[in-house]
């Protein structure tokens, strides 16, 4: 039985990965299939596992809006599955990619499995698109894989429960784990240098990433100039941005952060690059989904540059401060942290909220039970109950205990 893996972004092709290995030892056929989304950086990001698309699709984009990229998704897509018609689809997250796969695959009478279900921040503006994404996803999918408990209880809400939903843990962090686990070159020119002399505490790191739609004009340049004001606050401080390629967002940097010593802004890093660099970083600084999820497994604090976040079990656990976009805010915590070492010890002490290390595992075993050629449904995390859905702004609630299936 073939299982497509649709991939269309970075953060898809990660979490998709750890899949691959766990299908196959499970007798299914995993296909990864490259959207076309961002073919370079799906390539580069596979290419930290071994692996490679089976399938790419080839898409023309002009404009680089939604409405183009998911009208030029479905057909390929269809096409696709029209001539290798797979068992089913396995989408990630909440991308353009991931709503053109799960509505192509349903229309088609294909199953769709949805890898990491669940997240809500409970407002339509923020992430955006991506919450509106997700939550349609919900609506047609055969399997929810929800990676907490949190995220079960917001699919409860909605009124999705039963056997076909499974709580997994996060791939993300099976693929962080491996990815450091291979100690892998340094691509990226000078990093080597520089995470060097972060390694014999010459230097601290902090790892600063700024992509999401909403943050762009005003309050990226909130965030820019904290940065800016961290650096020239913290002289042993030394600064990693890989910055978005939009051309709008490259020129906000620019404008606020040329020439400021010991800020370097990168390409996008190759993945191991960036797992290298979160590593031993000494904060995080970010608005990505995916870096709330990982930089727990290294016992990293994450500063979340967002007003709202679907992840608030970062947050619950203390591992994550959610600060938003002020200037002042961002400088005042990160500074605190940075002068207390036990602070930071101590926001780290739940761990890592998001798994264990086993999530693709647990996935496999439910794709394996939902296509039949396992008789019984695998077990998921231990669940607490559902009080209320999960909120985005702060709601009480406690670290997720992971067992394995």
């Amino acid at each position: 039985m073939e299982v497509h893996l649709l991939a269309g972004t970075r953060p898809e092709a990660v979490k998709l990965a750890p899949l691959v290995g766990a299908l196959t030892a499970r007798g299914l056929q995993p296909v990864l299939v490259a959207s076309g989304q961002h073919p370079t950086m799906v390539q580069q990001a596979l290419a930290a596992f071994d692996l490679a698309p089976d399938e790419t699709l080839r898409i023309d984009r002009g404009t680089g809006r939604q409405t183009e990229l998911l009208a030029a998704l479905a057909p390929a897509l269809d096409a696709l599955w029209c001539r290798r018609r797979p068992s089913a689809v396995v989408v990630q997250g909440d991308t353009t990619t991931t709503l053109a796969g799960a509505l192509t695959a349903f229309w088609g009478g294909i199953p769709v499995v949805h890898l990491e279900a669940g997240l809500r921040s409970h407002d339509l503006t923020a992430p955006f698109p991506e919450e509106g994404n997700r939550r349609m996803v919900g609506q047609v999918a055969a399997l929810h894989l929800p990676p907490t408990e949190a995220a079960r209880c917001n699919l409860a809400a909605e009124g999705r429960t039963g056997p076909n939903v499974i709580v997994t843990g996060n791939t993300a962090v099976d693929a962080v784990l491996a990815v450091a686990a291979r100690d892998l070159p340094i691509a990226e020119p000078g990093l080597a240098g520089l995470l060097r002399q972060v390694h014999t505490g010459r230097s601290r790191l902090l790892l600063v990433t700024v992509h999401r739609r909403e943050s762009w004009g005003e309050p990226l340049n909130r965030v820019l100039r904290a940065v800016r004001t961290l650096v020239l606050r913290h002289t042993d401080v030394e600064v990693v941005l890989p910055v978005h390629p939009n051309p709008a967002v490259r020129g906000q940097v620019r404008d606020v952060l040329d020439g400021v010593p010991r800020i370097r802004v990168t390409e996008p890093l190759p993945y191991p690059d960036l797992v290298a660099a979160m590593a031993v970083s000494t904060l995080v600084l970010s608005d990505s989904g995916g870096i709330q999820e990982e930089a727990p497994s290294f016992a990293v604090p994450v500063l979340v540059l967002r007003e709202v976040t679907e992840r608030m079990e970062a947050v619950h656990a203390g591992c994550a401060l959610l600060l938003g976009t002020d200037t002042d805010r961002i400088v005042d915590t990160a500074s605190a942290l940075l002068a207390d070492p036990a602070a930071r010890a101590a926001m780290m002490a739940a761990g890592n909220p998001f798994g264990d290390g086993s999530a693709a595992v647990r996935a496999a075993e439910a794709i394996a039970w939902l296509l039949g050629t396992r008789k019984r449904r695998p077990a998921d995390l231990l669940r607490a109950g559902c009080a209320a859905p999960e909120g985005s702004r702060g709601a009480a609630g406690a670290p997720v205990t992971v067992v394995t299936a």
